[in-house]
C-alpha cells in the first residue's frame, strides 16, 4: 500500500469514527461553585500596612470585598500611609477625599470604604486581620512599632517579597512576622503586576496560610474560606494554599532572576536570551526552595500562580526589569536607576540578590547557585553583563585526539 493509499484509509476509518461516536453538548463556562462559610457574629477588622502601588491595588481588593461581605468584614479598611506632602497636601487628606493614591497608583479610583491612615498604632488597633504590604527592608521597624500594639488573637498575610537574614539564618518574613509579634502569618503572591491588577485585567494569585495550633473553629477565626473571601475578585481569581514556604520562596527569588532578565534584555539579546536566564533561574529557585526550605512542595513552582507564571510575569516586566535594563544600557548603578526609574518605589531583587548572596556565602554553596551569584556580582561588584552566560554555564573545550 501506497503512503496515498495509506493516508487515505486513515482519513475513512476516522470519519467513520466520528460519524458512529455521539458526542455530548458541552458548555465551555464553568458552573459557579458556592463556598458554604459561617457568619460571624463579630465581623473582622481588616488593616493594610504598606500604601505603595502594589500595596494600594491590595488594599482596593480588600476594601471592596470587605464592603461585599459584612457577614464577615467590617466595612472600613485602614491603610497605614507614610505621610508625605503632595504639591502642599498630606497624601492621606488627598487619598480619602479624592479617593485616588495619586503618587503611588494614580487614575485609579478606590473604595470610599478604603481609609488613608498616617498613623500605624491607629490603623492596626484592635483589627483582626494585617495585611503586610511595605518593601521588606522596612519590615523590622514596623514590627518593632508593632510589639504590644496589637491583637494577640490577630491574624496576618504577608504580601512582601524577600528573606530575613540575621542570626536565625535566612527566615521567610511570614516567619519573621510570626516570631516577632507571636501570630499566625501566611503569604500572598503571584503573577499580578500592580497596574493590571488594579485596572481590573483578569488575573490570578496564590494565598497561602497554614492553621495555627490555637485555631478556634470555623466562624470562630481567620482560614482558608475567610481568606478566599478577603481576596477573591471577579478579575483576580485567588487559589489558597497551606505551602507558605514555597510561596514565599518563589515570591523572593523571582525578583533576582528578573534581573538578570533585564541585563540582557538591555544588552539587546532578545528573547532567546530571556528564556535562558529563566530556565536557570527556576532551577535555581527550586534547589533552594529544597536545600534550605525542605517543607516546601515542588509542586507549587509548577502548579500556582505564585510558582512559574509569577516568573514568567515578573521577567517580562516590572520594576526588577526596569531597573536592570536601565543599567545595563546606561551603566549606571542599581542604585541611581531604581531613584530615577521608580518614583520612590523599590526593586526587591537588590536587596534580595545580596541577602541570598550573604547567605549562600556563609552555607558554603554559591558554587550552586551560579546565576544568583552572577547577579549579585553584577549589581554590587560591577563585573560585566556581558559575562553572564559564562558565569551561569560551564563551558566545555573539545580536545581533538
Amino acid at each position: 500500500m501506497t503512503a496515498v493509499e495509506t493516508a487515505i484509509e486513515r482519513l475513512s476509518l476516522t470519519n467513520s469514527h466520528l460519524n458512529q461516536t455521539s458526542l455530548p453538548a458541552t458548555n465551555l463556562k464553568k458552573n459557579p461553585s458556592v463556598l458554604s462559610i459561617t457568619a460571624l457574629q463579630d465581623p473582622y477588622k481588616v488593616c493594610v500596612i504598606g500604601s505603595g502601588n502594589w500595596g494600594t491595588t491590595i488594599a482596593k481588593v480588600v476594601a471592596e470585598n470587605t464592603n461585599n461581605y459584612p457577614q464577615l468584614f467590617q466595612s472600613k479598611v485602614d491603610m497605614w500611609v507614610f505621610q508625605e506632602q503632595i504639591d502642599g497636601r498630606n497624601l492621606t487628606d488627598i487619598i480619602n477625599t479624592q479617593h485616588e493614591n495619586v503618587k503611588y497608583l494614580p487614575n485609579i479610583k478606590l473604595p470610599e470604604n478604603l481609609v488613608a491612615n498616617p498613623s500605624l498604632l491607629d490603623a492596626v488597633n484592635d483589627a483582626d486581620i494585617l495585611v503586610f504590604n511595605i518593601p521588606h527592608q522596612f519590615l523590622p521597624r514596623i514590627v518593632q512599632q508593632l510589639k504590644g500594639n496589637i491583637k494577640k488573637t490577630a491574624r496576618a498575610i504577608s504580601c512582601l517579597k524577600g528573606f530575613e537574614v540575621g542570626k536565625n539564618g535566612v527566615q521567610l518574613l511570614s516567619d519573621y512576622i510570626t516570631d516577632q509579634l507571636d501570630i499566625q502569618c501566611g503569604a500572598l503572591s503571584g503573577a499580578n503586576l500592580a497596574p493590571e491588577v488594579a485596572l481590573e485585567h483578569w488575573s490570578e494569585t496564590t494565598v497561602a496560610y497554614n492553621l495555627p495550633f490555637d485555631y478556634r473553629g470555623e466562624g470562630k477565626d481567620v482560614d482558608h474560606k475567610v481568606l478566599k473571601a478577603l481576596f477573591h475578585r471577579p478579575y483576580f481569581h485567588v487559589s489558597v494554599i497551606d505551602d507558605v514556604a514555597g510561596v514565599s520562596i518563589a515570591g523572593a527569588l523571582k525578583n533576582v532572576v528578573a534581573l538578570g532578565c533585564g541585563f540582557v534584555e538591555g544588552l539587546g539579546w532578545g528573547n532567546n536570551a530571556s528564556a535562558a536566564i529563566q530556565r536557570v533561574g527556576l532551577g535555581e529557585i527550586i534547589k533552594f526552595g529544597q536545600m534550605f526550605f525542605p517543607e516546601s512542595k515542588v509542586e507549587t513552582y509548577y502548579k500556582e500562580s505564585a510558582g512559574v507564571a509569577d516568573l514568567i510575569t515578573t521577567c517580562s516586566g516590572g520594576r526588577n526589569v526596569r531597573v536592570a535594563k536601565m543599567m545595563a544600557e546606561t551603566g549606571e548603578s542599581a542604585e541611581y536607576c531604581e531613584k530615577n526609574l521608580l518614583n520612590g518605589q523599590s526593586a526587591q531583587g537588590i536587596i534580595t540578590c545580596k541577602e541570598v548572596y550573604e547567605w549562600l556565602s556563609t552555607c558554603d554553596k554559591l558554587d550552586e547557585y551560579p546565576l544568583f551569584t552572577a547577579v549579585y556580582r553584577i549589581v554590587y561588584e560591577g563585573l560585566p553583563m556581558k559575562n553572564l552566560p559564562d558565569m551561569i554555564e560551564e563551558l566545555e573545550y573539545f580536545n581533538f585526539v
